[in-house]
């Protein structure tokens, strides 16, 4: 009996910003992977008719001028809509993606996408935990596949299609040993719990030592060097509560706003879906989003909680 053949459609688009209720896409890329070869390849510039952010030109350089002769999202959607299919949509932060197509099969066609979806991002997260990131440079490069004309659609494509097939294997590999202990997940937890409990009594064992540490320094013990290199020193620095609505047109002159303060995401989108906001100021809070992310975690409620 012949292989069977597994077809799934690796894209990626960019768009004219990232709010995808109300922005749209200028360009749209993807490969036809069979049984992980590439075997057919689409892409295409879409004239949006509105405004593309400044913002966006910056990370994907398609300016008004370069989509002015190209087809518009009516013309091309059902050629896009063809090429995929009814096969699953592999993408880097899929929800991007998807959400940015399904909104246009909605406005043009009035139907939902129901393609599966599948993200290379959270399945990298979950290979390599422990990486500092987790884009899609971080991906290609873990993988040693190049990416060139990185932020162009096809070129995205094609090295997410080049690496998809590498994480897929260690994914599925990972995946296959997870339901094998799905009958044991009673016992799993238990031992997750102790594991857990160790940790913290370990946390607790170390701020114990760093406190005889710092008693140590405090009473005029100078730096040791361990057998293996490491040096035990002892710092100190002083840090500052700072108004910021005084000084926040300063941290602005010199760009440094964006990066002294860290927006509260989580605060803001309860705001916006909340009622204390007219809603003129919820639309100016939808024309600042940057991203759309989405998030899956286990939780573990104590006791009484």
């Amino acid at each position: 009996m012949g292989r069977k053949k597994v077809i799934e459609i690796v894209l990626d688009t960019e768009t004219t910003g990232l709010d995808y209720t109300r922005e749209k896409m200028v360009e749209f890329a993807a490969v036809r992977l069979e049984n992980g070869k590439i075997k057919d390849e689409f892409q295409t510039l879409i004239n949006p008719h509105q405004h593309i952010r400044k913002s966006s030109i910056a990370i994907h350089g398609i300016t008004p001028e370069m989509v002015e002769d190209a087809p518009t999202e009516e013309e091309i959607l059902p050629r896009i809509l063809e090429f995929i299919g009814d096969y699953p949509i592999v993408a880097h932060n899929a929800i991007f993606d998807y959400s940015f197509l399904n909104e246009a099969s909605l406005r043009v066609l009035g139907k939902e996408l129901t393609n599966p979806r599948i993200d290379t991002q959270q399945m990298f997260k979950e290979i390599y935990p422990d990486l500092e990131s987790h884009g899609l440079e971080a991906l290609t490069k873990k993988f040693k596949v190049d990416l060139t004309n990185h932020h162009r659609a096809m070129a995205d494509t094609m090295g997410l299609a080049l690496a998809y097939p590498k994480l897929k294997k260690l994914y599925t590999q990972k995946y296959d040993w997870e339901v094998k202990q799905l009958d044991n997940v009673e016992y799993l937890l238990e031992r997750y719990l102790r594991i857990q409990q160790t940790v913290t009594t370990l946390q607790s064992e170390l701020q114990d030592l760093k406190s005889v540490f710092k008693l140590y320094f405090e009473q005029g013990g100078t730096p040791i060097t361990s057998p293996t290199g490491e040096t035990l020193i002892y710092s100190s620095k002083q840090s500052f509560g700072y108004d910021l609505q005084k000084i926040k047109d300063i941290l602005e002159e010199v760009g440094a706003l964006e990066k002294a303060v860290k927006v509260n995401t989580g605060f803001i989108d309860r705001l916006v879906s909340g009622g204390r906001l007219d809603e003129d100021k919820r639309e100016i809070i939808r024309e600042a989003r940057q991203e759309l992310t989405e998030t899956r975690n286990v939780q573990i409620i104590k006791a009484g909680k």
